[in-house]
């Protein structure tokens, strides 16, 4: 963890805005912009890039993939910008609960992964960089999303330790318990052969 050395009033500011800018359901507003229907009650329900890609259209999931990837980012650009490295990784994690937790659809809201690898990249990109390459490598070979970034999100804090930036530890660890909450269900499918493949319907 970096030194708390902002003022405490400025650090709930940024998390305060950083958890409004992550509670933005990117997924439902473009799926309901290109008139696809409403993304909960399409194939799993979930509003990430994942989802939206059963409803067909590639282009809608890339934009939501890089839409929620970039709540994570900005949120930690503009904090440490503004504020200090303190602020950024509370920005990085307040998005990341806005993503998993927004208040517009009653705390109910995404998985976190794109998010996830979005703030690694603003924090650290060689980080991000090798957690999404990790994230693709699994993909590649089993086309199964949850699993790719289960794998990923545990992958990060061995890229921490490699790349040296042991003071995101904390904060990437408490991201990766989040994420495999978040998963759980899928973790079960997983197990019992039956979580579906990437792109498959339903």
């Amino acid at each position: 963890m970096p030194h708390l050395t902002s003022a405490p009033l400025l650090l709930v500011l940024v998390a305060v805005l950083a958890y409004l800018l992550g509670s933005v359901p990117f997924g439902i507003v473009i799926t309901r912009a290109l008139g696809l229907g409403d993304l909960r009650k399409i194939g799993s329900g979930n509003i990430g890039a994942t989802n939206v890609l059963r409803t067909g259209n590639k282009g809608a999931a890339l934009a939501t993939l890089v839409l929620d990837a970039a709540k994570g980012g900005i949120a930690v650009l503009i904090a440490r910008a503004a504020v200090g490295e303190d602020a950024a990784q509370l920005a990085g994690l307040a998005a990341f609960l806005g993503h998993l937790f927004p208040v517009w659809l009653g705390f109910r809201g995404g998985k976190g992964v794109a998010t996830f690898l979005g703030t690694l990249l603003a924090l650290a990109w060689p980080v991000g960089l090798a957690a999404c390459a990790t994230w693709l490598a699994v993909a590649l070979v089993s086309r199964i999303s949850s699993l790719s970034a289960l794998v990923a999100a545990a992958s990060a804090s061995l890229w921490l330790v490699v790349f040296n930036h042991g003071q995101m530890l904390v904060l990437t660890a408490l991201l990766t318990l989040l994420v495999y909450y978040r998963h759980w269900p899928n973790l079960q499918r997983i197990k019992a052969g039956t979580e579906p493949k990437i792109g498959q319907k339903g």
